[in-house]
């Protein structure tokens, strides 16, 4: 099983009062399914690794997944500020490993703040 990561992101509502667009719909989305043009800031999130959870004393029933979040804003702070509230929203169930930074889309010039957890959920196979 993927991680929850909608589910958890949904429950904490300062972020949720940050990522609406005015159709009430959350930009929090899957890695290549923003869609073209939606507003800023948002939230896009992507497996970067994992493995399966092992243990001595039986086959591995969790995967630990590496999960990097993007968030693009207009500027530096709005992106930190947003990827502050992602961190706050998912660390009761993950742990970041690192902070990736401050980037400026080439494409866009939109800014944005990247950072990684790692998160132990149930096997996905």
């Amino acid at each position: 099983m993927k991680p929850p990561i909608f589910p958890i992101c949904a429950a904490y509502a300062p972020l949720v009062a940050q990522i609406t667009d005015g159709d009430g719909l959350i930009k929090l989305y899957p890695f290549g399914e923003a869609p073209q043009g939606v507003g800023l800031p948002y939230v896009v999130y992507q497996t970067v690794g994992g493995s399966p959870f092992n243990t001595l004393t039986c086959p591995p029933d969790k995967d630990l997944t590496y999960i990097q979040f993007d968030v693009y804003a207009d500027t530096v702070g709005e992106a930190q500020s947003v990827a502050r509230l992602v961190r706050t929203a998912v660390e009761g169930a993950a742990h970041v490993t690192a902070l990736n930074g401050d980037f400026i889309d080439p494409e866009t010039n939109n800014r944005r703040y990247s950072f990684d957890v790692a998160w132990i959920s149930n096997s996905a196979i």
